[in-house]
């Protein structure tokens, strides 16, 4: 017969055992799904920038875990459209995912006539990636140094000054938009076509200044070529604590940082949008790759599922309204 201490340590091991397998039945379900083919992590925009260094990063990082292959397939094309296309048509199993900005999400739904997706019919709302402020930048050549010394040039003399954004509508064009409703300032808005362009019409004195998300402008910055005049965001960024926020030079309601997200096709099981969650967040989480994010100006934002899907509703709210209030119409 078992003494008291041995039914005890029995009892023990019985109930640790129990609860070591029983809650993994499903996850392991999971993962072996996970395991059985390639991941595909489509990024609607060229090589480089943020898109494409996370788009890598969750690739390799999925790969790893789950002994597959991953792959990044760039599908630029009709401001991300094609890419959106490409992951609505996939299955929801997890092996297509977009990586995506939050214009796609927020803004262009208003202000294109004929947006081809509703964002919470077509995918899924998987996790924020990650963020980066906005900033805007000048040329050296105007003698600009803070946004009050902008401020004062655009009131003293008006229509003196542009700026350049990556084209009508972008979040960027809406950050200057807002900026000058708030400064009560003038100043002509350039579209360009994507951000390389109005760059490099700045570095070359062609227009004096730009909104710009920070990684497209970071070398720029540390090299000297350009003035950051603020960020676009509550606090100071990590990756530049030295440039201040448009609210602590006295023009408040222009926080409209840059953030990045993960998305998968309408139809997924909540519990692998979870996982999925989870294991990005995971890889973010590496201090390799939070260290690969920062050199980049990026940092993590752990907002999953449904409070995520809450984010991307109310910030396409918030900007219906500047849009509206605006008069701002895609050409």
């Amino acid at each position: 017969m078992l003494s008291r201490r041995q039914l005890t340590r029995s009892a023990l091991a019985c109930a640790a055992l129990l609860a070591a397998t029983t809650p993994l039945h499903a996850q392991t379900a999971i993962d072996k799904a996970l395991s059985s083919e390639k991941f595909t992590l489509v990024a609607p925009f060229p090589p480089g920038g943020p898109i494409d260094t996370l788009a890598r990063v969750l690739a390799e990082g999925l790969a790893k875990k789950y002994g597959q292959v991953g792959v990044v397939d760039n599908a630029p094309g009709a401001a991300g459209n094609i890419g959106m296309d490409k992951v609505r048509r996939a299955k929801p199993d997890g092996h297509t995912m977009l990586v995506i900005p939050a214009g796609n999400l927020t803004i262009n739904p208003t202000l294109m006539p004929k947006f081809p997706f509703s964002i919470e019919k077509d995918f899924t709302a998987v996790t924020m990636l990650a963020t980066t402020p906005n900033v805007l930048v000048a040329n050296p050549a105007t003698g600009l140094k803070t946004l009050p010394d902008l401020i004062k040039t655009a009131k003293a003399k008006p229509d003196s000054l542009s700026y350049g954004s990556p084209g009508i509508g972008s979040g960027l064009h809406l950050a200057g938009e807002l900026f000058k409703s708030q400064a009560n300032v003038d100043i002509l808005h350039v579209a360009y076509k994507g951000t390389a362009p109005a760059l490099n019409d700045v570095l070359g004195g062609t227009i004096p200044l730009m909104f710009s998300n920070l990684p497209a402008v970071l070398p720029h910055l540390q090299s000297g070529k350009l003035v950051a005049l603020g960020v676009t965001d509550a606090k100071r960024s990590p990756s530049v604590p030295d440039i201040p926020t448009f609210t602590e030079q006295g023009v408040p309601g222009v926080e409209i940082p840059s953030w990045y997200s993960l998305l998968a096709p309408a139809g997924m099981p909540a519990e692998l949008a979870e996982q999925l969650a989870r294991d990005a967040q995971d890889i973010l989480a590496q201090p390799d790759v939070a260290e690969r994010l920062k050199t980049q100006g990026l940092v993590r934002w752990d907002l999953r599922t449904t409070a995520f899907t809450r984010h991307i509703q109310d910030e396409t709210a918030r900007w219906a309204k500047v849009i509206a209030a605006r008069g701002i119409k895609m050409e």
